[in-house]
């Protein structure tokens, strides 16, 4: 078994409000979702209305397929116009770890 996880470090772009922010980590959330059918959330930075950090998770018994969907995920928020992404963790562990 494997897990990979990733963890996005973002900078939202002309964003006033925490209202503003969740209208654009929330459609990021749900579209890694469905594409990828992982475990996102947000985790980090809620209180700030320009930064974000988004947490992805998932298992596999590949660890190839596993880090190629990891790949595609973040293709898909450094494509993303709205934010810039700053960083991004990729850990990936064994059921023997």
């Amino acid at each position: 078994m494997y897990v990979g996880t990733l963890s996005f470090d973002l900078l939202l772009g002309d964003v006033r409000s925490l209202k503003e922010k969740r209208s654009v980590v929330k459609p990021i959330v749900a579209e890694l979702q469905r594409k990828f059918g992982l475990s996102v959330a947000e985790v980090g930075d809620q209180n700030l209305h320009r930064r974000a950090r988004i947490g992805v998770a998932m298992v596999s018994g590949d660890p190839g397929h596993l880090s190629g969907v990891l790949d595609r995920c973040e293709r898909l928020v450094a494509a993303r116009p709205e934010v810039e992404l700053l960083s991004v963790r990729r850990r990936l562990h064994t059921d023997e770890d």
